[in-house]
């Protein structure tokens, strides 16, 4: 597969495909990845990191 040089904050959002938001348990583990990271909350990386982890609702 090819990389990309385009950071993902540049690129723009895919047509007609509509996301579901993260569950309690991705926004946690996202919470606390940007903690351990010295972050006050999570930013785009994070939430990007936890969307490929399991659901859990």
């Amino acid at each position: 597969m090819r990389k990309s040089t385009t950071p993902p904050w540049e690129k723009p959002n895919p047509k007609g495909k509509k996301g579901q938001p993260l569950s309690a348990s991705q926004k946690a583990a996202a919470r606390q990845r940007a903690e351990e990271n010295g972050r006050a909350y999570p930013n785009l990386v994070d939430n990007m990191w936890a969307k490929k982890l399991p659901r859990g609702d």
